[in-house]
């Protein structure tokens, strides 16, 4: 997944109760139907919240029993009015993604779609002070060359002794490494805390030793999700009974 926005921030007041809907997954549906075929979307008529999100393409497999491939995934940070934010994100992932090749019409009727309205951010003072399963992480860090190591009575060299100086990228010195994980990565993953923090730091682009120091210099936000899917199928029906054309 890839993350677009600022630090997070908690959605206001009553609009951390609002519940994902199906038809947040048939509005994104919709927007990247039409983006490919130039047919007419069909007005979202859901209250229009504001909300960080996240939406997610999955190929299903034409094996039962076998698991969905990812096919996109991008969302925001910053809330977003879900009309507009829910549309724009859902061409995003599609198209933007850049580990993937952009989503073509051929590919529609083996999608599935699942929206991830985000919610409930709290900084936590360590960076195992979450829940497998019900939060999602985000973490920041410095560049480990710039971690203070923790004093050791043993005459060892530092875990961090051996980590290369700061690298350029561009022109311009990388200081600080950020990454995700939505809440269900780690239980999908069969990874436990410490292994979803590790990933975390390789995903964020860390490369070399990771250490207990490294850890525990880690900014850990962690929040939580409320998540809907549907498949084609299910779309076709709503936009079918809604009056749009296939």
């Amino acid at each position: 997944m890839s993350v677009v926005g600022p630090e997070p921030s908690k959605p206001a007041g009553e609009e951390a109760e609002q519940v994902c809907l199906p038809e947040h997954c048939f509005h994104s549906f919709d927007a990247l139907f039409c983006a490919l075929t130039s047919n007419k979307p069909i007005r979202p008529t859901f209250p229009d919240g504001k909300f960080p999100l996240f939406v997610t393409w999955n190929t299903k497999s034409s094996r039962p029993g076998r698991p969905h491939k990812l096919r996109g995934c991008i969302g925001t940070f910053e809330p977003q009015p879900l009309q507009e934010g829910l549309a724009e994100y859902a061409l995003i992932s599609a198209f933007r993604d850049h580990r993937f090749r952009k989503i073509e019409e051929r590919e529609l009727d083996s999608l599935e779609c699942t929206v991830e309205l985000l919610t409930d951010f709290e900084d936590v003072p360590t960076y195992l002070d979450w829940d497998v399963g019900v939060h999602g992480i985000h973490i920041t860090f410095p560049h480990p060359s710039l971690v203070p190591v923790a004093p050791s009575p043993s005459s060892a060299p530092s875990p961090l002794s051996s980590a290369p100086a700061p690298t350029r990228g561009g022109g311009a010195l990388k200081h600080t490494f950020s990454a995700t994980f939505l809440p269900h990565v780690a239980e999908e993953q069969g990874w436990d805390k410490l292994e979803t923090i590790d990933a975390a730091i390789r995903k964020a682009g860390w490369s070399g030793r990771v250490s207990e120091d490294l850890r525990r210099a880690l900014k850990v936000r962690r929040y939580q999700s409320r998540s809907c899917t549907v498949s084609w199928e299910d779309y076709v029906r709503w936009r079918t009974d809604n009056g749009g054309s296939l």
